[in-house]
């Protein structure tokens, strides 16, 4: 669903060629969303399909391949509204692939996973560190819209919140020195 509202939402400003939808994403979104480029294409093939967009125009500039630009119809306007509406009203559920590793952390042993655990603080500090600086990179450009401040926060957030529970975890198993009481993997 992200890449159709994503697609629906930016053609809704504007009609835009694939190549500028994938650079949007890369410049804006980047931080926050994770769309393929190659997703971008066959998405606008489906919405295209499904009456959502439309072949605005072709356009070819020297020996560069030509673009097709695509526009949003009143379908796909409607779509992407139902879209964002039906996005506010949902509590999404986060899935964290850690928590696999939680289920078996009984075949590690306890300084492994402590291993880990150092590995996974140092990179959830360096990715809010790189969060942090590009939030005052793009808060300080007064084209970018208000309401990126709230996706920044919102993704800090979680970050944080990844940090202390990180840490609170290393701590509680450093403490315990095993786990489940057991001197080792099971």
């Amino acid at each position: 669903m992200s890449v159709r509202l994503v697609i629906l939402g930016l053609l809704q400003r504007r009609p835009l060629h694939g190549y500028e939808i994938k650079h949007v994403i890369e410049d804006h979104m980047g931080d926050w969303t994770s769309i393929a480029f190659g997703s971008i294409y066959f998405a606008l093939k489906k919405l295209s399909e499904e009456g959502l967009v439309e072949v605005a125009a072709t356009e070819r500039t020297g020996n560069r391949p030509s673009r097709t630009i695509y526009a949003l119809t009143e379908v796909g306007r409607e779509e992407f509204l139902r879209l964002l509406r039906e996005l506010w009203g949902k509590a999404e559920r986060q899935y964290f692939t850690t928590d696999l590793g939680l289920f078996f952390m009984d075949a590690l042993s306890p300084d492994e996973i402590l291993e880990h655990l150092g590995a996974r603080l140092d990179e959830l500090s360096r990715t809010l560190e790189h969060l942090e600086a590009h939030r005052a990179e793009n808060m300080a450009d007064p084209h970018v819209p208000r309401q990126a401040r709230f996706i920044f926060d919102h993704s800090q957030a979680h970050l944080e919140a990844e940090l202390a529970w990180t840490r609170a975890f290393q701590t509680e198993l450093r403490a315990r020195g095993s786990l489940d009481g057991q001197d080792g993997p099971r």
